[in-house]
């Protein structure tokens, strides 16, 4: 049986990731495979519960990291690793790179401690040959200036916790995804988003397209 293609879109707040997930839906769709779109924080009815705490109430830092690997061990149970057995495709609109990003880099804590929650949450029944945690196939990166997304998050909803923190905190959590990057080349794909729509759209499907009929068995 074919087992499911994970692939998860991660970047800073205003970079635009979450325009182009329904155009990758819609080109696996075409390609006749089922897909199921989510999102972390979230993906569960507990796990969006715990979402609205992080997104906007004050914590500790390990209090909000502890609540993100929480919720993503439900989503995982409950939706990713079934999709995955069903040979399904998950497009995730981010994953763990956001915990190390956001936490790890923007509030500067502990990378190491948060290796630790990752090993804790994301191991598998069945560790495969290559890798003993569930990560994703392919992570999409849409990499951008944060003056530049603090200028398209102007006009935009009323922010969250996150999204009203200053340019030097997004300069952090920037930093962070580059540092997991080198930490797991292979699975990155950094998509300069500072591009027109039409242009980063380009990139994206060219990085998705040899993903369409393969198998990750």
């Amino acid at each position: 049986m074919t087992r499911g293609t994970f692939i998860s879109f991660e970047g800073i707040d205003g970079a635009g990731k979450s325009t182009h997930i329904e155009r990758v839906a819609a080109l696996f769709r075409q390609a006749g495979r089922a897909v199921v779109l989510t999102r972390e924080p979230g993906g569960t009815p507990l796990s969006e519960k715990l979402r609205e705490l992080v997104l906007h109430e004050p914590m500790d830092a390990l209090t909000e990291a502890l609540l993100m690997f929480a919720a993503r061990r439900e989503h995982l149970v409950q939706v990713i690793e079934p999709a995955l057995e069903r040979g399904d495709v998950v497009l995730c609109d981010r994953f763990t790179d956001a915990t190390f990003a956001y936490q790890g880099g923007g509030r500067g804590f502990d990378w190491q401690v948060l290796t630790q929650l990752e090993r804790i949450v994301q191991s598998q029944a069945h560790a495969q040959a290559d890798s003993a945690l569930r990560q994703p196939d392919l992570t999409v990166w849409f990499d951008l200036d944060p003056q530049i997304a603090a200028e398209r998050l102007a006009s935009a909803r009323v922010p969250d916790k996150f999204e009203s923190q200053p340019a030097d905190f997004f300069a952090a959590v920037r930093a962070g995804y580059a540092k997991r990057q080198a930490e797991m080349p292979t699975r990155f794909a950094r998509i300069n988003a500072a591009q027109t729509r039409e242009a980063v759209g380009a990139d994206v499907a060219l990085v998705v397209t040899p993903w369409l009929s393969r198998s990750t068995a």
